[in-house]
């Protein structure tokens, strides 16, 4: 899979939407043909939580997928549509491949994490009966931080969309409880401090923490 089944002319013509809070979304954002063989190249994940990309064993197309993501161009693209410097900000990358009961809860991403993408890999079948279709797992961005029946917009997790947005203190977001295979890709453009190092680590010891608990 190269760059190409990214489709960075699509994500250039989106406008930012303000309600209610400034973001992109792409559809499709991942072009159909290929989301197919990244879906495939995806780890098999039985527990919770988000794994830093360099602690799963992904193949080769979705390596390409977060080469593509954590490059030049999609940099410059986000930097320009926000109005953001966003040079030199370290990334972080996460892959999360199940969700739980307890989450979707309302809540604002921190703001050592200067910017936000969330990429939904979990192929839609319209023959058969996915959660996604009553709302269950669909993100909801909210218009305020206790009502998640009050919310602008509702993204399905699925077949590639691209969410963006960068992070302030009204961007409360959440879903309704689902349980079960959720793949989404989080990366966030980080600040520069002692905190955002400090959270980029606690990743990658949480990821080892679990891989010793797998194999005891």
């Amino acid at each position: 899979m190269s760059t190409d089944a990214l489709d960075f002319g699509k994500l250039r013509e989106t406008p930012v939407s303000a309600d209610p809070f400034a973001h992109v979304l792409v559809p499709q954002f991942v072009k159909p043909e290929a989301l197919r063989e990244v879906v495939a190249a995806l780890p098999v994940m039985k527990g919770r939580g988000s794994f830093p990309v360099g602690a799963v064993r992904i193949g080769p197309a979705a390596k390409a997928l977060f080469t593509a993501l954590e490059g030049p161009e999609f940099r410059a693209i986000v930097a320009e549509k926000f109005g953001l410097d966003l040079a030199g900000a370290p990334v972080m990358s996460t892959l999360r491949g199940n969700a739980g009961a307890g989450d979707g809860q309302i809540h604002r991403d921190s703001l050592t994490k200067r910017v936000t993408i969330l990429l939904y890999l979990n192929p839609s079948d319209p023959a058969s009966d996915k959660p996604w279709t009553s709302q269950a797992g669909c993100l909801r961005l909210l218009r305020n931080g206790t009502d998640l029946e009050d919310y602008a917009v509702e993204v399905p997790p699925t077949d590639g969309a691209l969410l963006v947005f960068p992070n302030g203190p009204t961007t409360w977001h959440g879903h309704k409880p689902f349980v079960g295979q959720r793949y989404v890709v989080q990366m966030n453009y980080m600040t520069t401090s002692g905190k955002a190092r400090y959270e980029m680590g606690r990743h990658h010891v949480s990821a080892f923490i679990k891989r010793l608990r797998r194999a005891a």
